[in-house]
C-alpha cells in the first residue's frame, strides 16, 4: 500500500469506533464472520483484540486479515485497523464514501 494511501487511511480511522472485538481465544467463526460483514459494509474498520501479551495481539491480528482478506493499515495498543476495499461499496454504510475518497478504494483496487 502507498504511504500516502496509508496516511489517508489512518485519518479516517482515527474517528471510528470497534466494530468488531475478539477474545483471547482468536478468531472465532462468528467473529470471523462479523468482522467479514463489516468489511464488505464499512471497508475501513477498527477491531479490538483482548490479548493481554503483544505478541499474541499481533499474531491474533494478523490471523484476522489474513482470513478476511484484508490490509493491516495500523496497530495501536489493542486496536488494529483493517482495510479491504469493497468494488460494489453501499455508499450509505462505507467509511471511504463518508469521507469523500472514493478514489482510495480506486487506487487500492486489485
Amino acid at each position: 500500500m502507498h504511504p500516502k494511501t496509508r496516511k489517508q487511511l489512518k485519518q479516517i480511522a482515527h474517528h471510528l469506533d470497534p466494530v468488531v472485538s475478539v477474545g483471547e481465544q482468536g478468531a472465532s467463526p462468528n467473529v470471523l464472520a462479523e468482522a467479514q460483514r463489516a468489511l464488505a459494509d464499512h471497508e475501513l474498520i477498527k477491531v479490538r483484540l483482548h490479548a493481554p501479551d503483544r505478541a499474541l495481539r499481533t499474531a491474533m491480528g494478523d490471523e484476522l486479515a489474513a482470513r478476511c482478506d484484508a490490509t493491516i493499515v495500523q496497530r495501536i495498543g489493542k486496536i488494529v485497523v483493517l482495510f479491504r476495499a469493497n468494488p460494489q461499496p453501499k455508499r450509505a454504510l462505507s467509511n471511504l464514501s463518508r469521507y469523500g475518497l472514493d478514489r482510495v478504494r480506486d487506487s487500492t483496487a486489485v
